[in-house]
């Protein structure tokens, strides 16, 4: 079904299934952190680079008048298409809501390109006299990078120091051990120097 999604969403803007109205502005950025090291003689050294997940930033917009007549398609997440259509501009909203509020990754589609394991960092709405009656927003949106164990290799068994680092598991009731007093720590040290 995922690739249903991209097929029929493949060349027109949606926002995990959200089809706006209209796209005022798009804005697109893939940046690269470059490191440096500052060394005692001469210029800083760089000794690496990393791309940093994408983020997208739309200016988007509904008009209540094209929602009246059967406007954004809603609910293509998680591979399935539901059936609905949003009738308001206040079901638009809610649907951007949630849709961020799940915090699954979800794809994006703009007019320059196809986002996967997207998420909604923020979502801004903007009302006055000229946009009561449609809905304005701004989402910005970034890339979020999922990863997984080798196959066949548990978290604790890739860890180099498994006893430290690995999560903690049950292990049922565990009885301490007592204690000892300074008489018998010096008793033990006693016997250890005796047999050496």
């Amino acid at each position: 079904m995922k690739g249903l999604n991209t097929i029929l969403l493949r060349d027109g803007r949606n926002i995990g299934g959200v089809i706006p109205d209209v796209v005022i502005d798009e804005q697109h950025e893939d940046t690269l952190t470059i490191t440096d090291h500052p060394v005692e003689q001469g210029a800083p050294v760089t000794d690496h680079a990393y791309k940093n997940p994408a983020e997208l930033s739309m200016r988007i917009g509904w008009s209540a008048s094209s929602l009246a007549l059967g406007g954004a398609i809603s609910g293509i997440q998680s591979g399935t298409l539901l059936q609905g259509r949003l009738s308001t501009v206040r079901d638009v909203y809610e649907s951007l809501l949630k849709l961020q509020q799940s915090r699954k990754p979800f794809a994006v589609s703009t007019g320059k390109r196809l986002y996967q394991n997207m998420l909604i960092k923020s979502l801004s709405v903007r009302t006055d006299a000229a946009t009561e009656n449609a809905l304005i927003c701004t989402v910005v949106l970034r890339e979020v990078r999922l990863v997984s164990a080798p196959p066949g290799r548990s978290p604790a068994s890739s860890q180099r120091n498994p006893g430290k680092t690995a999560p903690i598991t049950e292990r049922g009731t565990v009885n301490p051990l007592p204690v000892p007093t300074p008489k018998a720590v010096e008793e033990a040290l006693s016997r250890a120097r005796l047999n050496d």
